[in-house]
């Protein structure tokens, strides 16, 4: 067996890039939660959004049998085609819009699609500002900090608000300035909508 790989002496340094990346806290209350409870507390967590309960037998059956009918290994890389039928339907019928499966994009968790959005609409390095809604995801910040944009945080009733006055951009808001680039709002089933 081969002794474990020390890199304590060697010139390998994390780049500022790096350095400059955000954790979840959300994850950080998991792990004291997840102490608490082999501690014996009886805790009902609500700091990550998973359920509390086992995944239901029917569940369980389902995916038992989609492994044994070959339904394994690498999926499209914008997910099952079936799903993203369905999630349009779905969010269609929901939204009252005519949803193309074809611009539906499945993805494991909601931070990917956070940090791919902000790094898509804001140019690195160039001071846009983002405002994002507060209460909703920790992690907004860290990839704004990562793209080197100014976020800019407000409670969701005054995000509701400046969804209409950025379109019209005839007004400024408090601490912000007009290099307003985009803004995040949160949209069920979606992990954020951007208003240009």
């Amino acid at each position: 067996m081969n002794a474990p790989l020390d890199l304590s002496n060697t010139a390998l340094k994390i780049s500022r890039r790096g350095e400059s990346l955000g954790t979840e806290n959300a994850f950080v209350v998991l792990a004291e939660v997840n102490g608490l409870v082999r501690q014996g507390r009886d805790i009902v967590s609500f700091c990550i959004g998973q359920p509390d309960f086992p995944t239901p037998a029917n569940i369980q059956e389902a995916g038992i049998a989609a492994i044994r009918g070959g339904k394994h290994g690498y999926t499209p890389s914008a997910g099952i085609d079936e799903l993203r039928a369905a999630a349009a339907r779905d969010m269609g019928t929901r939204r009252g819009l005519d949803i193309a499966p074809e611009d539906v994009v499945v993805g494991a968790g909601a931070k990917p699609f956070i940090a791919y959005t902000i790094a898509s609409v804001t140019d690195f390095g160039a001071n846009d500002e983002v405002i994002y809604p507060v209460p909703g995801f920790p992690i907004y910040e860290s990839p704004m900090a990562r793209f080197r944009c100014r976020s800019i945080s407000r409670n969701r009733a005054i995000s509701r608000s400046i969804r209409t006055s950025s379109r019209r951009r005839s007004r400024r808001k408090p601490g912000c300035s007009f290099s307003i680039r985009r803004t995040i709002l949160p949209a069920a089933y979606s992990s954020a909508r951007i208003w240009r």
